[in-house]
């Protein structure tokens, strides 16, 4: 076992972006996801879901903190078996300070135990959030290791900024 699996969540559709809303055909942290599986070689998977997010900002916002006040686990699209793999990036956008709570129901569907994760997020000014907390609540048997954030409005020529990452934790 010493496959690497890039895990992302990310909401195409009107975004908030340097301060206005705009349409993304293809959602930040997904752009970030391809870039490092690019860089790594990794295995791609897309957390998706069964119920999609409205396109809309404000109505998708309301959703994710709906789901949020209510700790919901939304239903899965699909689960990836994880038995292959020692290494797990998980990519997010920070809603609401912390994961999407897709994301949430994904690290609760498997056993991460032995795993290192690297978490990985997008953001217009909040960081990681409670995010890594989170994670390594959900996964305490797993090592989580220092996280990413990236401005999602740079997350089209973030270039530097998971690769300087890169080369620091992911040995």
């Amino acid at each position: 076992m010493n496959g690497t699996l890039i895990a992302y969540f990310s909401h195409r559709g009107y975004n908030y972006v340097n301060g206005r809303i705009i349409d993304l055909e293809t959602g930040n942290t997904e752009r970030i996801a391809n870039a490092l599986r690019d860089k790594t070689g990794g295995d791609l998977f897309e957390i998706r879901a069964e119920k999609e997010y409205p396109r809309d900002y404000k109505e998708c916002t309301l959703e994710a903190q709906k789901e949020l006040r209510a700790e919901a686990r939304p239903k899965l699209a699909e689960i990836p078996d994880l038995s292959a793999y020692d290494t797990v990036f998980l990519g997010y956008p920070n809603w609401w300070g912390t994961m999407p709570m897709p994301v949430h129901t994904f690290l609760e569907s498997a056993d991460f135990g032995g795993k290192r994760i690297f978490p990985f997020c997008t953001h217009e000014g909040s960081g990681l959030g409670n995010s890594e907390r989170d994670i390594r609540a959900l996964c305490p048997a797993a090592e989580i290791r220092p996280g990413l954030a990236i401005r999602g409005s740079k997350a089209a020529d973030a270039g530097a900024e998971p690769d300087g990452w890169l080369k620091k934790f992911y040995k």
